[in-house]
């Protein structure tokens, strides 16, 4: 998580940060999903970001000291948070760009060949509505489906009384 925010802080994408740094592409991405790295792969971030390889290495906390540091697992479950919300935010703006870019071909395509009976209509309801319920889903309009519902169906299945 640490190299995909230096990586934001610099505004590289992932293709610059793997060219100056001399690894692939997969490997920053696999690196920014979680998956450990090896030593010279993180002697090589490390040299790219100009910091400190201890930086970089994931913390082996005392049991002493985990007591004291009560932020920093809240600190990563926001980060967590607000990475899947632009992921769904994105992928809700990809759904929609495409929607109306297909809509609209069909839309031209049904006016230059039948403008007497627009068919176009119906796949734009049919998927306008799918659009719709996406944007309920990411913009939490509706919690149908939210934390609550999942925690339910995780204790229903377990076969727990709540």
């Amino acid at each position: 998580m640490i190299i995909r925010k230096l990586r934001l802080q610099k505004g590289w994408s992932q293709e610059q940060l793997a060219e100056l740094s001399g690894l692939s592409v997969r490997t920053i991405q696999r690196i920014e999903r979680g998956q450990t790295a090896g030593l010279e792969t993180l002697k090589s971030l490390a040299a790219v970001f100009d910091v400190e390889l201890s930086t970089l290495q994931p913390e082996a906390t005392p049991m002493s000291d985990r007591n004291d540091t009560k932020l920093t697992p809240s600190l990563e479950t926001d980060e967590r948070d607000a990475l899947e919300y632009v992921r769904d935010l994105k992928g809700f703006y990809s759904n929609l760009t495409t929607y109306i870019l297909v809509i609209g071909f069909l839309f031209f395509i049904n006016l230059t060949t039948s403008p007497g009976y627009i068919w176009a209509w119906w796949p734009a309801f049919g998927w306008g509505i799918g659009v719709a319920i996406h944007a309920l889903n990411v913009f939490e309009i509706t919690n149908m489906f939210g934390p609550d519902w999942e925690r339910k169906q995780v204790e229903k299945r377990l076969g727990r009384k709540l």
